[in-house]
């Protein structure tokens, strides 16, 4: 059995009751809809991931830097190869590189 592919990758744009997302279309029959924030908070970079399994207290009162307030939003998906995409986002963070295996791990 192969691996599930991408056959098509599509932006979708917000609409009401809808959020803008990345949609993608699999080989094996099989869509799949990525909102920025998921992708965003799933980054497999190193730094990321180590943010991630760090132990921070949490503060009473958060406070947001200027780009926290603004909707997150994917700006850019470039081919990695064959076998991946790097993601952009409107946070500035373009580090990542997402396989085509954990894309679809995420779906």
């Amino acid at each position: 059995m192969t691996t599930p592919f991408p056959t098509s990758i599509t932006r979708r744009e917000s609409e009401p009751g809808r959020p803008a997302a990345i949609e993608i279309a699999w080989s094996d029959g099989a869509t799949a809809v990525y909102s920025p924030r998921l992708l965003r908070d799933a980054c497999p970079c190193a730094t990321c991931r180590e943010q991630r399994g760090a132990v921070q207290p949490k503060p009473l009162l958060p406070v947001l830097a200027p780009k926290e307030t603004v909707p997150l939003a994917v700006t850019g998906m470039k081919p990695v190869g064959q076998y991946a995409y790097s993601i952009e986002f409107s946070d500035g963070h373009s580090s990542g590189i997402y396989t085509l295996d954990y894309l679809r791990e995420l779906a």
